[in-house]
Formats: structure tokens, C-alpha cells, sequence
């Protein structure tokens, strides 16, 4: 299982772009959820940060370790993701990685998506 928590910065001139791109993964919902079983996705949840000179968006997740890429999806939407996030996301900033320090799920969670975490 990975839980992860990542910084993506967003490509100056792009915040209008980021507007759409999450109105459209809002919009497709459906679309969106259905992609989540062939990513052994549990839970995913986007986060904006607008601060003084710069803007961010964070993936947090939950996903079991045998998931199949985004990349290989035949998912549309997916496709649609990913030609957003090539026009909004600094490839040159790169991610940045935060260390999980403490993992709490209730039992009946813990169970139902295979955590043995604790």
C-alpha cells in the first residue's frame, strides 16, 4: 500500500488552464471515479495552494502497490488529465515528496482496502 502526499507547482500564466482542468474532473466526476479500480486507487484528493508568487496543487493518495499507470489507461477522461497536467504542471520543479510520519484508518477501512499498516 502506498500513502503518499505530493507538490506539483503550476506553470506561471496557468492558473486560468488549472481552473478548467479541475471543472472538468469535477464536471466528469463519474468519468473519474471509474478510473479508479484498474488504479488500485482507494482514495485520491487534490489540493490547490495559491501563495504570493507561487501555485501549487497536491495529490494525496492511498493505492495499492500493484496499480496499473495512467499512461496505459484506455480511459478518456484520463486522457484528458494527462494533456492538462502536461500544459500546467513544472516539470522542472519537479515533484516534491512528503514522508508519511503517521497513517490512521478506521478498522472497518483498514479491512476493506487490505491495510496491514497498523
Amino acid at each position: 500500500m502506498r500513502v503518499e502526499l505530493n507538490r506539483f507547482r503550476i506553470k506561471r500564466g496557468k492558473s486560468d488552464r488549472v481552473d478548467e482542468w479541475m471543472k472538468t474532473l469535477n464536471d466528469r466526476r463519474n468519468e473519474c471515479l471509474a478510473t479508479l479500480e484498474r488504479e488500485r486507487m482507494y482514495v485520491e484528493v487534490i489540493f490547490r495552494e495559491r501563495t504570493s508568487e507561487d501555485e501549487f496543487l497536491y495529490w494525496f493518495s492511498i493505492q495499492g502497490e500493484d496499480a496499473e499507470p495512467i499512461q496505459t489507461s484506455a480511459h478518456a477522461i484520463d486522457r484528458t488529465h494527462l494533456e492538462f497536467w502536461a500544459e500546467c504542471i513544472d516539470s522542472e520543479y519537479g515533484p516534491r515528496e512528503c514522508d508519511p510520519q503517521l497513517v490512521l484508518l478506521q478498522k472497518g477501512v483498514a479491512q476493506a482496502i487490505g491495510w496491514e499498516g497498523g
